[in-house]
């Protein structure tokens, strides 16, 4: 997969500064907070950009959290 870096992405640039909060997200919240789609695949590319990321499911809601270094 191909992946797009973080520097040059605006798409990125705007999960990755709402993650950064260290406070968990649902599918839904990333979407309207940071006017994207395909959170699951932005999340990947994040990954790939060395961001640690973890997700979990509760119900039918998934929720995204990074791991913030302090």
């Amino acid at each position: 997969m191909h992946s797009a870096r973080l520097e040059k992405s605006k798409r990125l640039q705007r999960v990755d500064a709402l993650l950064l909060s260290g406070y968990s997200y649902t599918t839904r919240e990333i979407i309207e907070s940071a006017r994207v789609c395909a959170v699951n695949s932005i999340i990947s590319e994040l990954r790939a950009n060395g961001r640690e990321i973890v997700c979990w499911r509760r119900y039918d809601t998934w929720f995204y959290q990074m791991r913030v270094k302090t």
